[in-house]
């Protein structure tokens, strides 16, 4: 179901060009338009029925509001800045959609994994995922914000400065 929903969100937005290098699961960034209107229209919001396995927004909600500080993470490495939505990922199964944008740009879908439903632990992100991070020339990451889509369509935003997510 999540995957459905995958689509038609990326089928309601096009595509943009952007001056990001995708290392790994952001095959191709688009600027995304997270209208609430087209949201409520196009998509319908997921049972939250516990599932006691973290897979609906009910279970995930908490735990993203309590750890919004570790939503993103940049570390410099290799003469570059990665940018890291590990925290993000290891909580997707409740997320319908994320976007960021670096320094002010537009915000961009990033894609996520499926969730693994059929493992006792769905979240986890497994090889065949990808990896979660891009790639960004060496101190260009300045500021990032953040924007998720739960899977009850409702969102919440965050932003922040590099030195509050830079990691060694």
């Amino acid at each position: 179901m999540l995957e459905v929903l995958f689509v038609m969100l990326a089928a309601m937005m096009g595509p943009v060009e952007n001056d990001v290098a995708a290392v790994a699961a952001p095959a191709a960034l688009t600027e995304h338009r997270f209208d609430m209107s087209v949201v409520s229209t196009e998509l319908t919001a997921e049972p939250q029925t516990p599932t006691g396995k973290f897979t609906t927004a009910q279970e995930v909600k908490p735990i993203l509001s309590a750890t919004k500080g570790s939503w993103v993470a940049v570390r410099e490495y290799e003469g570059q800045d990665l940018l890291y939505v590990t925290h993000l990922w290891a909580w997707r199964c409740g997320l319908v959609a994320v976007a960021v944008s670096v320094n002010e740009g537009p915000l961009t879908d990033w894609p996520l994994p499926a969730c693994h439903t059929q493992y006792a632990a769905p979240n986890a992100v497994l090889e065949e995922d990808g990896l979660p991070y891009m790639s960004r020339p060496l101190g260009s990451v300045a500021r990032i914000k953040v924007q998720i889509v739960y899977d009850d369509l409702t969102m919440d935003i965050a932003e922040f400065d590099r030195g509050a997510v830079l990691i060694p």
